[in-house]
């Protein structure tokens, strides 16, 4: 290992202590600063008219208890051809970023079913649909708080996601596709130079409970955090490159998800 590599690693060693931003003497934070904040949820973005989730999804979910999921737990990635229901989705969406209840008039905050430092949850959750029930193929966004569905483009993105995930083929071509992504400055907003390390906590929260939530429908599903920065971010619609902008967004985490094949399991 060079010198300069050896610097990166320990600078990004830095990342797990969250920079010792407790220090006395460190700067205010925003919110000690009482600067405007950004809103728990990005608003709509398409202009196309919302997708109702069915709420009614406890009928899909199998009767098994905690104990026996969590020793089921693997990494899929073989899928069977058979698609994922509409209220199988709804009950994915909800477990990994539902809102359970919204709390201040001033200042909203959401408290969802997974934790957040701060609840300040500074993830947004994207789909890649090919085979789910009633939905036409494309890229969707989840509006969390009305538990919800925007489509922002319609099409087949099985090349262009296996490209921007490094060729895992899989995962690009999956009945679903997860896609995280983080808007740091909600997370900033309260915690400054520690907000890095809560965000990727949160999210390996969520994709947690998404392998839960997955066995719990028949289904798998395979964390992934190999993927090409600049052309995730780019077929996400994110701005390239860092930004000091409050709205600066970047995928963090991607995760397919099928149903299991017969022989596999």
């Amino acid at each position: 290992m060079n010198e300069a590599t050896r610097q990166k690693i320990m600078q990004n060693r830095e990342i797990l202590k969250g920079h010792g931003s407790w220090d006395v003497g460190a700067e205010p934070t925003d919110q000690q600063q009482k600067l405007p904040y950004l809103p728990p949820e990005k608003p709509p973005m398409s202009g196309n008219a919302p997708i109702p989730l069915p709420l009614d999804f406890e009928e899909s979910v199998e009767k098994k208890d905690l104990a026996e999921l969590i020793k089921e737990r693997e990494s899929q990635r073989s899928y069977a051809e058979e698609p994922i229901t509409l209220k199988e989705l709804s009950f994915l969406l909800w477990a990994v970023q539902g809102v359970r209840k919204l709390a201040g008039k001033m200042k909203q905050v959401t408290f969802r079913t997974v934790p957040s430092a701060g609840s300040r949850h500074a993830m947004e959750t994207y789909l890649f649909v090919r085979n789910v029930e009633g939905l036409k193929p494309g890229k969707y966004h989840y509006l969390a708080i009305s538990h919800s569905l925007e489509l922002l483009e319609a099409g087949d993105f099985g090349e262009s996601l296996t490209e921007a995930l490094c060729g895992q083929s899989f995962a690009g071509y999956a009945p679903v596709t997860f896609v995280f992504s983080a808007v740091p400055y909600r997370m900033e907003w309260r915690y400054g130079l520690q907000s890095a390390k809560y965000i990727l906590l949160d999210a390996g929260h969520a994709v947690e409970h998404l392998y839960l939530a997955s066995g719990a429908v028949g289904c798998g599903t395979c964390a992934i955090g190999a993927y090409d920065q600049e052309r995730l971010d780019e077929l996400m619609g994110f701005a390239p490159g860092p930004s000091a902008k409050r709205e600066y967004e970047c995928a963090i985490y991607a995760a397919p998800v099928g149903k299991i094949e017969k022989d596999a399991e």
